[in-house]
């Protein structure tokens, strides 16, 4: 039995780590193509985490953010990789930013569209994936424009093609990646959103639990391990966030 005054009873309940690994952002998760291995910088963060606990790791694996975040919610998983977002906040005690990711828009090459601020317009539909920190921010701050969501973010821009819609955002790797593959699309320059890439735990494990995983990021960014993780995975386009407290970042607490 778990004894309930050590970190563990706080962190793997079960006696494992069960860490919360979204698919959906391919700057920190991915499958291997040959082996089928799920691999990235938040695995490898998971890993290292459960090391530090000395228990087991296991990877409670989704296609999408917004399910990876319920199932910390729900006690389903014991920590998770999320973006910061006040909505999210409400459930999720989330750490300072590890990595720091661009969000952008892409359209058409014909498109009458040239800059950021041209997108929220009426009669312009933007594509997000659903429950991402694009959808979450852009129902926020979109007044004109209207939202269609696709089921994940790796096939946003298949669903802005297949709806004919004028606009897909989402990371900015990704989109890079699609416009090669599809062909006729183009980057608008800068970015409309930073996406400040943290660890969280569900609010009900206590604000020591809490406390504990925002040390460990902390202590990650300033090791290196952060930023060796993204060497070591080719990631480009994201950067290693500077140190921070917490709740230097949760919009909901400011």
């Amino acid at each position: 039995m778990t004894d309930p005054t050590t970190p563990m009873a706080g962190f793997a309940p079960t006696g494992a780590l069960r860490a919360s690994i979204n698919l959906g952002n391919p700057i920190l998760a991915g499958r291997d193509p040959a082996s089928g291995e799920v691999r990235g910088v938040s695995v490898d963060l998971a890993r290292a985490f459960a090391q530090r606990l000395g228990v087991a790791v296991e990877l409670v694996v989704f296609d999408n953010a917004g399910k990876s975040v319920q199932a910390v919610a729900d006690g389903k998983a014991d920590i998770g990789f999320f973006a910061i977002d006040p909505l999210r906040g409400e459930a999720i005690a989330f750490t300072a930013p590890y990595v720091l990711i661009e969000g952008c828009y892409l359209v058409r090459d014909d498109s009458p569209i040239r800059v950021n601020d041209e997108v929220d317009r009426a009669g312009h539909t933007v594509v997000v994936g659903k429950g991402s920190a694009y959808d979450l921010f852009l129902s926020r701050e979109l007044k004109a424009a209207s939202i269609a969501r696709a089921p994940t973010s790796p096939a946003v821009v298949d669903t802005f093609i297949e709806l004919r819609a004028d606009v897909a955002a989402g990371v900015k790797q990704q989109l890079q990646a699609d416009a090669r593959r599809r062909g006729g699309l183009r980057l608008l320059d800068g970015r409309f959103m930073v996406i400040r890439q943290a660890m969280g735990i569900a609010k009900g494990r206590g604000p020591a639990v809490a406390a504990t995983l925002a040390a460990f990021v902390e202590e990650m960014k300033a090791s290196g391990f952060v930023a060796a993780a993204l060497a070591r995975h080719g990631v480009e386009g994201a950067s290693v966030a500077p140190a921070g407290l917490a709740e230097e970042w949760v919009e909901s607490r400011s």
